[in-house]
């Protein structure tokens, strides 16, 4: 989930022969390992002294077959105990299986792991920030668990969106999807805030309101962009997707922005270096669409933003552009770098019905008069503290004819509208991104993932 520039600052010895004993008396009684076969019954031969050798060979032959017996039966009891072993779980399609069922160690899998470079090397082998990390396990962990929730569910929406579905059908996939992953338990885990499934010209916060009756066609470019949290620590992530080929490029220019951005991250980098090395590398790019070609540009008033627990947007912007801010990454932080490219102006302006709305951090202390407006504020603080919201969700808790309400709680300070952010008409607009945290011995790409 994106920052305006201006607006949002604020995870695993009897061998196949004889017994040696039976050997040994073979070899002196002259006998081979093979003899007469014992009677079934084991009787008795009443012929006398004469047939003694062969009631001995008789007996040896019962021992060995009694052997063989003995390691047939081991072999099967192996054998069982080998097809009883538990078998992983394997996630179901769509996902229905929760991560604590998936990992019933509770341990989730790492992010990618990116060693400190030049000066912050020594971070990598320093007992003292190793043990700082075994301190902070239970926060990592947290994260992990969100993130491989984002994984799976992402996994299952790119093979299934397709044209000809409404933005409504989208989302509740995803959504659903992820509160069944992560097993939504109010503030402990859940959503992390309303799924974004801009189209084109509109780069960012866009998800339908009950009614709205999109539908994605083949030549739309969307931006899926949407959260999961776990214990309040959000992870961030979003890619764009197209059915047409003609949009490669594009959204080539995006990734790539935000992969170095991801690895020019770390301790004590400066934000505005950041934003330069984005820069750089998105306008290298052109698309070619309609037989006409354009500069993929950088939408410059929107920002990556650090991630605070149960605040989506910390108090850092990370620019995709040279702005030339000085302020330094640290350690500990956690990070959502995003880019944005456009084939249009590269700066984003309000339009259209809001759909994500989100409390105030800091409640002001300006009384709500109306009692609608109350009760629908004490809803919004015990479903969503300061978690985004979407109108969606305020009908899924059972809140109805709330946007007077709701319109009366954003002129009074107590919630905030994000409106969906837009370029011109006609150009397409594109999103990569990924959230980090800077480990005191390394950077882990949290929402790092095979798809990107």
């Amino acid at each position: 989930m994106e920052s305006l520039t201006h607006d949002l600052k604020d995870k695993l010895a009897v061998g196949n022969g004889v017994p040696e004993s039976q050997r040994t008396k073979d070899a002196a009684s002259g006998a081979g390992p093979e003899g007469k076969k014992a009677p079934v019954n084991g009787a008795q031969d009443a012929e006398g002294d004469a047939e003694n050798d062969d009631d001995d060979d008789d007996e040896a032959e019962v021992e060995v077959e009694g052997d063989a017996t003995a390691t047939k039966s081991a072999s099967k009891k192996k054998k069982k105990k080998k097809n009883n072993k538990k078998k992983k779980k394997v996630q179901t399609e769509p996902p229905t299986i929760p991560m604590s069922v998936l990992f019933p160690s509770k341990i989730y899998p790492q992010g990618e792991i990116c060693d400190y470079k030049e000066d912050n090397l020594w971070r990598v082998t320093d007992e003292e920030k190793r043990a700082l990390e075994k301190k902070n396990f239970d926060d990592y962990n947290d994260a992990r668990r969100a993130a491989e929730v984002h994984r799976q569910v992402r996994g299952y929406a790119r093979r299934n969106i397709k044209p000809g579905m409404t933005m409504i059908e989208i989302c509740e996939m995803i959504e659903n999807g992820t509160r069944t992953l992560v097993e939504a338990n109010g503030f402990e885990s859940g959503i992390g805030f309303p799924t974004g499934c801009s189209l084109n010209h509109v780069a960012a916060h866009y998800t339908p309101n009950a009614g709205d009756k999109t539908v994605i066609q083949y030549g739309d470019v969307c931006k899926i962009d949407f959260g999961v949290h776990v214990n309040g620590r959000i992870i961030d992530s979003a890619f764009t997707l197209t059915f047409d080929p003609v949009y490669d490029n594009l959204i080539a220019a995006v990734k790539d922005a935000t992969n170095t951005g991801v690895r020019e991250a770390g301790i004590d980098v400066r934000l505005g270096d950041i934003g330069a090395a984005i820069q750089e590398v998105m306008e290298s790019y052109e698309v070619e669409i309609g037989g006409k070609t354009f500069p993929v540009k950088p939408i410059r008033n929107l920002t990556g933003h650090s991630i605070d627990r149960y605040k989506i947007h910390g108090t850092k912007a990370v620019p995709i552009v040279n702005n030339g801010d000085p302020t330094k990454m640290e350690e500990g932080d956690y990070y959502a770098i995003e880019t944005f490219g456009s084939t249009g102006r590269g700066i984003v302006r309000y339009d259209m019905e809001t759909s994500h709305y989100g409390r105030a951090y800091d409640i002001p202390k300006t009384p709500i008069r109306l009692p609608r407006a109350r009760a629908l504020f004490e809803t919004i603080n015990r479903e969503f503290g300061t978690l985004p919201f979407c109108r969606r969700y305020l009908d899924r808790v059972g809140e109805e004819k709330y946007l007077l309400a709701l319109n009366s709680l954003c002129d009074s300070g107590h919630i905030s509208g994000y409106p969906p952010l837009v370029d011109i008409k006609g150009s397409f607009t594109a999103q990569s991104e990924h959230t980090f945290v800077l480990r005191p011995t390394c950077k882990e790409i949290l929402s790092r993932g095979d798809d990107y």
